[in-house]
């Protein structure tokens, strides 16, 4: 298949997690050295690198294990991004650390992700990382799973172990309640087997290798088409001499979290509540008809509102929350513990506003999945359900309607340092409009 105009090739954005040594940083190197991805100049750097850890052979773990401590130990410390293709489809891979101390960094790799790959040591079989990562996975609303149980040459390409281990982790997966699409799939990363092609080795397996599911996974329906969300991040207003005609342009760009937007359709800009239409539809090859999520465009109103950065437009249906108190659950990334009562800044799509702790509802226990409380803090790493309230008013969908808008950080004033990754809950106040209500 070849990428046209109207047919572009699709990215799927991809994570590895599982635990320390399950074999995450292999496997990536294995599929950017088997799909023929990496240049020759770091093939080169790899064959020299290769008498640091790889014993005199080369070390596909060095592909994406960049840091010197890295290497020296063995174990992945923070998120490597890498980027390969095939005929089928352009690939971003995040490469997360398995060790416990760095939670947050695979919260952050896998955010964007479209699909997770869990690797499990075939002779461990599910240990508690194995059960955090699915957690976190199923939290941050990623929709395809693959449970790659590697290492399969070390217990014999025992069927039965993989079986048994399959069925230990689809015995708590209906308690996760989010995954749309699962497969399990025998591999070892190693040596290649079932990673680009299929293995002799496990003639009991009848499905496709790891980089045949990545190329074939459907992921056109992962975007929501329903209820239009447009953030908006700059107000697009031509100032040069040249721009001859266009004095009287003012236009909002940023790109679409959800939904469709057309010519012609009534929309509100939230959170004044303001109604217009849609003029005009612009990007950067010229005036379109339409747009879908996840397009960047700039709109253009038939009226002269006043929109800014962090506003949002929608669409007359399926209106969002609105509101200042929310309750929300987040990943803590920082050694100093969340307090109720602490301020911060929230930042959500394109603004960022000041908020307060207002209470702490629990903790989750990675081992049960269940929600510990009371509890007075969060400390480093912990996932928790939080109260908060902001300054101003914020647009929100719960998370698991719409992951862009339901999304959100807290950042600490004054160093600007990121603590905590957050998804609200369904908020508890929706716009209405005209008195009437609609429901998200």
């Amino acid at each position: 298949m070849t990428a046209t105009k109207s047919h572009p090739i699709e990215i799927l954005r991809f994570n590895t997690c599982g635990s320390v040594d399950d074999g995450k940083s292999t496997l990536i190197g294995r599929l950017l050295y088997d799909s023929k991805s990496i240049m020759e100049d770091q093939l080169e750097a790899l064959e020299r690198s290769a008498d640091i850890t790889g014993g005199g052979q080369i070390n596909l773990a060095n592909l994406t294990d960049g840091l010197r401590a890295e290497r020296e130990q063995g174990i992945t410390i923070d998120v490597a991004y890498r980027y390969f293709a095939t005929p089928r489809r352009k690939f971003i891979v995040a490469d997360t650390p398995g060790h416990v101390q760095y939670t947050r960094n695979m919260v952050t790799g896998a955010s964007t992700a479209n699909l997770s790959i869990v690797l499990v040591d075939a002779r461990l079989g599910v240990i508690e990382q194995t059960r955090r990562h699915t957690f976190i996975a199923g939290m941050l609303g990623i929709p395809h799973i693959v449970f790659a149980i590697n290492k399969m040459d070390l217990v014999g390409w025992s069927e039965d172990r993989f079986l048994e281990i399959r069925e230990e982790i689809e015995a708590f997966l209906p308690r996760l309640d989010q995954f749309h699409d699962v497969k399990f799939i025998p591999i070892s990363a190693l040596h290649g087997d079932n990673v680009v092609d299929a293995s002799k080795n496990a003639p009991w397996y009848p499905g496709p290798s790891l980089l045949h599911h990545l190329e074939t996974v459907h992921i056109a329906s992962d975007w929501s088409l329903t209820g239009l969300r447009f953030p908006v991040q700059w107000v697009n207003r031509p100032n040069h001499p040249t721009d001859a005609g266009l004095h009287d342009f003012r236009g909002l760009s940023g790109q679409i979290a959800s939904g469709i937007v057309k010519v012609g359709d009534g929309v509100v800009v939230l959170p004044a509540g303001l109604r217009s239409t849609v003029k005009e539809i612009w990007t950067y090859d010229g005036p379109l008809g339409e747009a879908f999520c996840p397009q960047s465009v700039t709109l253009q109103l038939a009226d002269d509102l006043d929109v800014s950065r962090g506003d949002t437009i929608v669409g007359l249906d399926h209106f969002p929350g609105i509101g200042t108190e929310f309750q929300a659950r987040v990943c803590w990334m920082n050694a100093k513990p969340l307090l109720a009562g602490k301020k911060y800044l929230l930042k959500h799509t394109s603004q960022t506003v000041q908020t307060i702790i207002t209470g702490i509802d629990g903790r989750v226990d990675i081992e049960t999945y269940e929600v510990k409380s009371p509890v007075s803090e969060l400390a480093l790493n912990d996932i928790g359900d939080i109260r908060l309230k902001t300054a101003k008013p914020l647009v929100v969908d719960a998370y698991r309607k719409n992951r862009l808008t339901g999304s959100f950080i807290l950042i600490e004033p004054g160093t600007n340092h990121t603590l905590a990754a957050g998804m609200f809950e369904s908020p508890a106040h929706k716009f209405r409009f005209e008195d009437e209500e609609f429901s998200i």
